[in-house]
């Protein structure tokens, strides 16, 4: 049997060098999707056809030696599928209706995963068309993550009227956190059943949180995400990553279960040695702007990192998606760089 070099990290195991994927390596900075995002017309358009999707997880591949394909989709196809409609303007990114204490109580569970069935069928037609050597990570965002977006009706730099929200409607909030926890745990479910190898917890707004919230706003629930996808498939492999977590990623990972650990690119490379557990299989973390820059800046951080991680399971990765304006020739580099021994 052909074994997963990433899947098998993920795990516990230790590589000679390590394995790579890329947070967002089927996207703007490709030639190749561009024209396919064309073809598919909307942002959502294309999450939800399973034939365009498959050829856009499937692009980076065919260029590069990477170790994964990640699902193309979005975290937002979960309010999406609640009845909150998401759609993304040009220059402006995802846009919602910002949501009420009236609205949480709206939210539909029923018919979500019957809405997401596109999604799970591109897992199904990905895990058909990889190599066997190839990990398949299927991926959801966090509650937290995605409760700021439905919230707020947009991105935000310091998540103010979901904090808020937290503080002066917690009944709410709760139903909220509830609804979002179930349907990911099916969501995860559904991805792991049709084919996928691991799945990822995108926690990508963990900062701004007190410890007080951060207990019960990120590790909460999605320590209740990890246990009920593992309630109905035993042993699933689980990355976590909370971006911006700093001095609350131990406690993250200790607290959730997760198998794996995402670093973003602030956390210092001597972070792990000193305060994780030597066997916790860590991911990241190059800042993607080294990446743009290419060139010594990204060469002697890839092989900072390397050696900084090279006594546990680790997967090389950036320390958060990449960018649209990253040369082809820099991302073929990182990887040989990274494949090298």
């Amino acid at each position: 049997m052909t074994k997963k070099k990433l899947l098998a990290t993920v795990l516990g195991e230790r590589q000679d060098t390590p394995p790579i994927w890329i947070m967002r390596q089927a996207g703007r900075y490709l030639p190749e999707y561009r024209e396919t995002r064309t073809k598919a017309g909307s942002f959502l358009d294309l999450c939800y056809n399973p034939e365009l999707a498959t050829e856009v997880t499937l692009q980076p591949l065919r260029r590069f030696d990477l170790d994964a394909a990640i699902l193309f989709s979005d975290i937002l196809v979960i309010p999406d599928a609640l009845g909150q409609k998401v759609r993304f303007e040009q220059g402006e990114g995802p846009m919602l209706e910002p949501l009420t204490t009236s609205g949480v109580d709206r939210l539909e569970r029923g018919g979500a995963l019957e809405h997401l069935a596109p999604v799970l069928e591109t897992v199904k037609r990905l895990r058909a068309a990889l190599a066997p050597e190839k990990t398949l990570i299927g991926f959801c965002g966090s509650p937290w993550t995605v409760a700021t977006y439905m919230l707020n009706g947009r991105g935000s730099p310091d998540q103010w009227v979901a904090r808020r929200f937290a503080l002066e409607h917690p009944e709410s909030f709760a139903k909220l956190m509830e609804v979002l926890v179930e349907t990911s745990v099916d969501y995860l479910v559904a991805q792991l059943k049709a084919g996928a190898d691991v799945v990822q917890l995108f926690e990508s707004w963990a900062l701004n949180l007190d410890d007080a919230a951060f207990t019960t706003q990120v590790i909460e629930p999605n320590r209740r995400i990890v246990e009920g996808v593992r309630a109905r498939v035993p042993n699933a492999p689980i990355i976590g990553f909370p971006r911006g977590a700093a001095g609350n990623l131990r406690r993250y990972a200790n607290a959730t279960g997760v198998n794996a650990l995402g670093l973003d690119y602030a956390t210092p490379l001597n972070f792990a040695r000193e305060h994780l557990p030597a066997d916790l299989p860590v991911q990241g973390n190059l800042d993607p702007l080294r990446l743009v820059i290419g060139g010594d800046a990204m060469e002697r951080r890839v092989i900072e990192i390397k050696e900084a991680y090279a006594d546990r399971p680790h997967i090389f990765n950036l320390g958060h998606g990449i960018v649209p304006e990253t040369p082809i020739d820099h991302v073929a580099k990182l990887v040989e760089l990274v494949k090298q021994g």
